[in-house]
């Protein structure tokens, strides 16, 4: 398999690494608008290249993965689905936008291609799967995060919040997931993963907690439906080198890469 990552930052840089040791890999290809970044991790590769955009060789990639930004996933999405390639998403906010979401998975069918979404940084995905066959009532993600996650933000600027002078336990946000993901475009995507899989961006519920004594980003799944009730807490230790981003959104895409160059799909 031949692979393209797009984005080299902590996660890319994660992911490039894992696929540079499995043996189904054979060429990775890789992209960042800041050239350096790409160079550098190519160097310390066995299979890596350096290209210059994502559609250079498409006709030779099995799988793109993009770990960028939202606006890279929305730029990337159509032009890849449109070849016929697989694609997986980490930017899942990308696909707040109905329309576009719509638009891509047309395309996708069309072309017969597919869009994976890894689980990211929260547990309980599987039960909101499966419960979601069903009538769901609730559905809520709490995340909670200290103030270096939540620094520079600018939604939490404009509320007046100072993250270093918070002393306690202070929501920063509560609302629906079609607000949160396009506020905090780094650090809720897994509300857009929650929304797509269970009621929608509207009826999903996102409260975001600003906690000065957290030692690790939180989440809780909270869903209340025909099925029964389910709680799921994940607490993630953030990423060394990128402290809004969960060690496990990483450690997600790793094993979502693992599944599908070996095609094993236990517990789907």
């Amino acid at each position: 398999m031949r692979i393209t990552i797009v984005g080299c930052g902590s996660i890319g840089s994660k992911l490039a690494r894992a696929a540079d040791e499995m043996a189904e890999v054979k060429r990775i290809y890789l992209i960042d608008i800041i050239p350096g970044l790409a160079e550098s991790l190519a160097s310390q590769l066995k299979k890596a290249i350096v290209i210059e955009d994502v559609e250079e060789e498409l006709y030779h990639c099995d799988l793109v993965i993009e770990a960028a930004s939202q606006d890279a996933a929305r730029t990337i999405l159509p032009k890849v689905v449109s070849r016929g390639v697989d694609i997986m998403i980490m930017s899942v906010g990308a696909l707040v936008d109905d329309d576009f979401m719509s638009s891509v998975s047309e395309k996708a069918k069309a072309c017969e291609a597919r869009i994976f979404i890894p689980s990211g940084a929260v547990c309980g995905l599987d039960g909101l799967r499966s419960s979601s066959v069903g009538e769901l009532e609730e559905v809520e993600l709490v995340t909670t995060k200290g103030p270096r996650s939540l620094s520079g933000i600018q939604y939490v600027i404009d509320q007046g919040i100072d993250v270093d002078a918070v002393t306690e336990r202070t929501i920063v946000y509560s609302g629906p997931a079609r607000e949160a993901v396009k506020l905090f475009p780094k650090n809720v995507n897994v509300a857009a993963t929650v929304s797509l899989l269970g009621i929608g961006f509207d009826r999903t519920k996102v409260t975001v907690v600003l906690d000065p004594e957290i030692r690790s980003n939180s989440h809780e799944l909270r869903i209340k439906g025909e099925f029964g009730m389910m709680d799921c807490h994940t607490f993630n230790v953030p990423s060394p080198d990128n402290p809004k981003t969960s060690y496990l959104a990483a450690m997600s895409a790793i094993s979502a890469l693992k599944r599908i160059v070996r095609n094993e799909w236990i517990g789907i």
